[in-house]
């Protein structure tokens, strides 16, 4: 390489959507777990502000940090990571609506739990193909 030549590596510190993605899984796991932001902020130790800017994404978290909150939350890291965010880009296009965004709600997390503590397989599919004609009539 001459000197005349250089190597550009970019060392911005902003946030990218993998950033809030993460950020979405650990509120999701946080909500879904009954766990408040102040408690979580405790078990991580960090502040309750820091656990609201890693949510936002707002803040990149650290593969260490990553560690202790799959700990906190019992979730492997890989949960995290499931999906790029090339695919999540792909599957919205098509209008495919994948994510946890539908989580940020307590509404939907409670929906969630109580589907998932069915056992009757028929049970759940017969709700599933209810909201399912609910989301047509209220499209």
């Amino acid at each position: 390489m001459t000197h005349s030549e250089s190597i550009v590596v970019s060392n911005k510190r902003g946030s990218e959507p993998r950033d809030f993605e993460i950020g979405r899984r650990i509120r999701a796991l946080r909500l879904e777990r009954g766990i408040t932001q102040t408690e979580l902020a405790k078990i991580i130790g960090v502040t309750f502000q820091q656990i609201q800017k890693y949510e936002k994404g707002a803040n990149r978290v650290s593969a260490g940090r990553l560690q202790r909150f799959s700990q906190a939350l019992k979730a492997p890291i890989t949960f995290f990571y499931e999906g790029s965010a090339d695919e999540q880009e792909d599957l919205e296009a098509d209008s495919v609506d994948v994510g946890l965004g539908f989580l940020e709600t307590s509404g939907a997390v409670r929906l969630v739990r109580a589907f998932s503590r069915i056992q009757d397989r028929e049970l759940r599919q017969a709700l599933m193909e209810l909201a399912e004609k609910i989301e047509k009539i209220a499209g």
